[in-house]
Formats: structure tokens, sequence, C-alpha cells
């Protein structure tokens, strides 16, 4: 499914993270697709309330806590500037989509990281 929000679809995720060689590229590949697969959830569900929301990036947080083995594996970790980096990401897509009342501490609640 192609995102047709224009504002997520041009919008370059986890560019901190691609910017600094700690974090390699072909993991970080695997942040992003977390990241767009979310955007394609909340085209198609198009959740209602906050709640729905929160589902849905639940659902991707844990998606990132997998991830965090093999951000280890290649000697990286999710550590400080990649959490700030993914919490901004989920703000931001929160905000795309009109959620402007979504709270980023809410919305990666199951983070492990």
């Amino acid at each position: 499914m192609a995102i047709t929000n224009e504002q997520v679809a041009s919008d370059r995720f986890l560019r901190q993270l691609y910017a600094d060689s700690y974090y390699p590229d072909h993991v970080v590949d695997k942040g992003k697709e977390i990241l767009l697969r979310l955007c394609e959830r909340i085209e198609a569900e198009r959740p209602s309330d906050l709640a729905a929301l929160y589902a849905l990036t639940h659902a991707a947080t844990e998606e990132f806590n997998l991830l965090e083995a093999e951000f280890e594996a290649a000697g990286s970790q999710i550590e400080t500037v990649a959490r700030e980096e993914i919490a901004e990401d989920f703000w931001r897509v929160a905000q795309a989509y009109g959620f402007e009342g979504a709270d980023v501490e809410q919305l990666i609640a199951t983070r492990d990281w």
C-alpha cells in the first residue's frame, strides 16, 4: 500500500541514525520499515481516537523492541540518541495524521529500550 499522507511520504525517518556510522544502515532500514508500516496501518485502519492510535503505535514499538537484538548483533544498540530519534518520529507520525494531542511517551509506552 502506498502512503498517501504527503507529509509522511516525504519524511526521511531516522535521519540522525543514518547520519551516524554507529548505527548500521541495514538495521536502521528495518526501523524505517517499521515506521512506514505504521503509517500504512494508520491509513488503512483510520484510528478514530488516541486509544486506537496507541494500539497501533504500541505494536510498532514492539517491533522496535525485537530490533534491539539486531542492533546489538551489529555492535550497536538503541541508546539515548536512537531513543530520542525513534520517539520523535513516532510523534511526527501522530501529528501528521491529526493526533495533535498524542503523548510521545504513551506512543512508545511498550518500549524496552
